[in-house]
């Protein structure tokens, strides 16, 4: 039996998104919003609550759809042959995803490179492997590790590196209440392990190239 729903929205460009929602988990995760507004002193049966907890269901779906997607394969997709073994940057890559712990969002900024070693990837698969692993339950450290594993594991560079950067409202909006701290998050295989090829990473992602 198919539970899933298809909702279809064109974007400017022509790119179709297809929103796939699990019927059965989007009335079960809202039956617990119900109860939760009541808890916190709100009446869910007025007007403007009324599909609040069906709305935050299909929201807490998409935004952690990436539990359903296989960053590996991702990538494995779009490999191909090539003798070149100059460093490949992709930065300024956005960043959404939700802190585990108060499960609140953090976003900003990813920047990825790496060395080919007879294969390169499809530049547009680096940024949706940050995406897939993103689009969940994160802490940023967690993060930045998966998406440099995943790079040195399926491609087989001879190096990785992965920089984010973020603001977390866990931190601007609760606790410390910190509006404009960032936290940045390193990680580094092979090649990149060596100072001067470091350096010219973070040169490459601080630089306004045009």
């Amino acid at each position: 039996m198919n539970n899933h729903t298809d909702h279809l929205d064109e974007t400017e460009d022509g790119y179709i998104k297809i929103d796939r929602y699990n019927e059965v988990k989007i009335s079960a995760v809202a039956s617990h919003y119900t109860d939760i507004l009541s808890q916190l002193g709100e009446d869910p049966s007025r007007e403007g609550l009324i599909k609040t907890p069906e709305r935050v269901a299909k929201a807490l779906q998409y935004l952690t759809h990436g539990y359903d997607l296989d960053p590996a394969a991702i990538l494995k997709g779009a490999m191909f042959k090539e003798d070149y073994s100059q460093m490949v940057v992709v930065k300024d890559i956005e960043v959404f995803s939700m802190c585990e712990h108060h499960m609140l969002p953090f976003f900003g900024k990813a920047h990825v490179a790496y060395i080919p070693n007879g294969h390169i990837v499809g530049l547009s698969k680096i940024p949706r492997i940050v995406d897939a692993f993103s689009r969940r339950l994160q802490v940023q450290e967690r993060l930045t590790n998966e998406i440099r594993d995943c790079i040195q594991e399926t491609l087989n560079p001879l190096g990785v590196a992965v920089v984010i950067e973020c603001k977390h409202l866990c931190m601007a909006m609760r606790g410390i209440q910190k509006q404009n701290s960032v936290t940045t998050t390193s990680a580094f295989t092979g090649e990149f392990a060596k100072d001067t090829t470091r350096a010219e990473f973070l040169r490459l992602i601080t630089a306004n190239l045009h």
